[in-house]
């Protein structure tokens, strides 16, 4: 049975997925792999497409009910948080156009609860863009801020702009938790064996990417659009860690924490009590 995954082009998801998506781990479901950011992997989840996927963590609330969460193969961690750009240091966002990357994005979701907090009076219009064109926008006053996320936490300085808060950070101080950021999710309709099935091949495909990682390497800089090697190190240094091979108390605490915040702030709907168990 081959199954149809989508997943970032990303150097964490190749990382992670180069031995299972190669057919290196024996037994392991085969997968028919598609490429897509995960503003698209978000709305194939709304729309019930793909049997597994690796969308935002904001996104649950909508798709638990088609979907299972994996407790592994996903993107938490501390230190790795969207950054809110701008152009000036210390500048004031109160009634400000901010670009974001997503509404159904983790990033947006920290953004907000962020706000709700330290800009009381609330910013101005909020603009969704593709993340790569919101540092050029920022730069060139289309917008007076901007939300990143990825490789831009290391490369914001050369369009020369500031870092005015660190959305993990303040996540990190007010709650003690990890970040939230990219889960894997896939169709319950596979049935308890299969998932439990994927969730095993995920770990391993972890593993043998921490065993040897230039084995991935030509995977991950394949993809990694013109990204210097170096970065996409750093990259997959941030975003791959214990959380990636098993979620453990402090991710699941760390989801659900996000999630019934956010839909305290009315971002999301409430999640169910069991939403969030695997099988």
């Amino acid at each position: 049975m081959t199954l149809q995954i989508a997943y970032s082009p990303c150097p964490n998801d190749t990382f992670v997925f180069d031995a299972w998506a190669h057919g290196r781990i024996p037994g392991a479901p085969e997968l028919d792999v598609t490429f897509a950011d995960i503003d698209i992997t978000n709305g194939m989840a709304e729309r019930g497409e793909f049997d597994v996927l690796k969308v935002s963590y904001a996104v649950l609330p909508w798709v638990l009910d088609e979907y299972a969460l994996l407790p592994c193969g996903g993107a938490l961690g501390r230190g790795c948080g969207p950054l809110v750009l701008t152009r000036e240091p210390g500048a004031a966002l109160e009634g400000r156009t901010v670009a974001v990357p997503s509404e159904r994005s983790t990033a947006y979701l920290l953004f907000r609860l962020w706000a709700a907090d330290v800009v009381p009076a609330g910013v101005g219009e909020v603009v969704v863009m593709p993340f790569h064109e919101i540092m050029p926008a920022v730069r060139d006053g289309k917008v007076d801020a901007g939300l990143v996320i990825h490789e831009a936490r290391f490369t914001y300085q050369q369009y020369g702009l500031h870092a005015l808060a660190d959305m993990g950070e303040h996540w990190e101080r007010t709650t003690g938790l990890p970040i939230p950021l990219g889960a894997i999710i896939a169709k319950r309709s596979l049935g308890a064996e299969m998932l439990h099935r994927l969730a095993d091949a995920a770990r391993t495909s972890v593993r043998m990417a921490w065993d040897d990682p230039d084995a991935s390497r030509p995977y991950v800089l394949e993809h990694a659009q013109e990204m210097d090697p170096a970065v996409a190190d750093q990259h997959i240094g941030l975003y791959v860690n214990e959380f990636t091979h098993n979620l453990g108390d402090d991710g699941y605490a760390a989801v659900r924490g996000l999630l019934t915040r956010a839909a305290a702030e009315g971002l999301v709907p409430p999640l169910g009590r069991n939403a969030l168990s695997f099988v």
